[in-house]
């Protein structure tokens, strides 16, 4: 259809978000701000999108948004607790109604066989609880690869305002 463009997921986040007068925050590791940037790209986004935490490296985690030391030790940066661990600390230090997270191994390098290039952990927080996806993108490259988290992660964060109970 010449003309008519996607709808972007970014855009949908702050309008949906503005609309029920609730409050986002960011934690990411691997897209290293590319999630906030898409956000903060939409006209009014302060509206809603209090600010991001760039917890690339294992003590930034630690020592921004609270995740355990212990926990990155025993599972790992790139794990569904730590990403859990990512969207609950973000969502507490921030006092936001609901907060994502994105860690994950971009490549080039960096994989191993249990954990290869292109594994990302996502989570969304809300008061009701969190939500983790891991997602399997494939060494497709590094800027693919991040250019792929933050859209699942925004599609993440509309899957969870369209649930019925969480608003």
């Amino acid at each position: 259809m010449a003309g008519k463009q996607a709808p972007d997921p970014a855009k949908e986040v702050i309008d949906t978000l503005v609309s029920r007068r609730m409050t986002l925050a960011t934690a990411e590791s691997c897209t290293g701000g590319l999630l906030s940037g898409a956000i903060t790209a939409i006209p009014g986004s302060s509206e809603a999108f209090y600010g991001g935490f760039v917890t690339y490296s294992n003590s930034a985690k630690s020592r921004m948004i609270g995740v355990p030391a212990r926990m990155i030790q025993d599972h790992g940066a790139v794990s569904a607790p730590v990403a859990r661990a990512m969207a609950d600390g973000a969502r507490n230090t921030a006092r936001t109604d609901i907060a994502v997270s994105i860690t994950g191994v971009a490549g080039p390098s960096g994989g191993t066989e249990r954990k290869p290039v292109g594994l990302v952990y996502f989570a969304v927080a809300t008061k009701d609880g969190t939500d983790v996806k891991e997602m399997r993108f494939g060494d497709i490259g590094r800027e693919a690869i991040r250019r792929a988290s933050v859209e699942t992660a925004l599609k993440m964060v509309l899957e969870t305002l369209a649930k019925p109970d969480e608003h």
